[in-house]
């Protein structure tokens, strides 16, 4: 019994010494871009053809909703706008905290990389939610919990590019603009989850 236990920790150790070294790998700059860049024409084209049959499908093929009419083919835009924005700012406190804790410069070139992305996501999740709210509920904007925190996470995401552009030296704006996504993080679970907090809001 105690040879078994033996080897099959001897196993398991051997197992997770594989997967560290597998993410070490991934860590590192050289090996990142070298593997990343290759793999981009193949994401590429096949986001594209997703993309593109998402939009021939939810704009000229689905039809309109019973209750809402054309308006609805706006959600088919802000809901996996809004979904984005939000797991966007979790990646990038998740690569914050692994930058904080492992020093990994890849890290921060992923945060640098979804920041202006998960910006102009956001402001269009905001965009396409204030044009969808005008029919609906009669107002373009209302201080609702969900839209507040949503709001309040997009100006996290322009104080992240403020700040890294304001500082010269680089490990410095790396450490500050980690700790400021992982503070901004706690606004990315509320807009998420605001609703089952407040439930006196407009948003469903």
């Amino acid at each position: 019994l105690w040879r078994q236990i033996c080897y099959n920790g001897a196993r398991s150790i051997k197992g997770r010494s594989i997967v560290w070294r597998w993410l070490h790998q991934w860590g590192s700059p050289k090996f990142f871009y070298h593997r990343s860049g290759a793999l981009i024409p193949v994401l590429a084209l096949a986001s594209g053809l997703i993309l593109g049959a998402g939009v021939f499908w939810g704009l000229l093929i689905s039809p309109a909703d019973y209750q809402q009419g054309e308006s609805v083919r706006i959600m088919y835009v802000h809901v996996p706008a809004a979904i984005l924005a939000q797991s966007s700012y979790a990646m990038m406190a998740v690569m914050a905290l692994i930058s904080l804790i492992w020093r990994l410069k890849i890290a921060d070139a992923a945060v640098q990389t979804v920041a202006p992305i998960g910006a102009c996501i956001t402001l269009l999740a905001l965009a396409t939610g204030s044009l969808w709210g005008k029919p609906m509920w009669g107002t373009y904007w209302a201080w609702d919990p969900r839209l507040t925190s949503f709001m309040i996470l997009l100006v996290f995401y322009f104080g992240y590019l403020a700040l890294w552009e304001a500082i010269e030296d680089k490990d410095t704006a790396a450490d500050l603009t980690s700790i400021l996504c992982i503070v901004g993080s706690v606004f990315a679970l509320l807009s998420r989850y605001a609703v089952n907090f407040w439930s006196q809001g407009l948003h469903q």
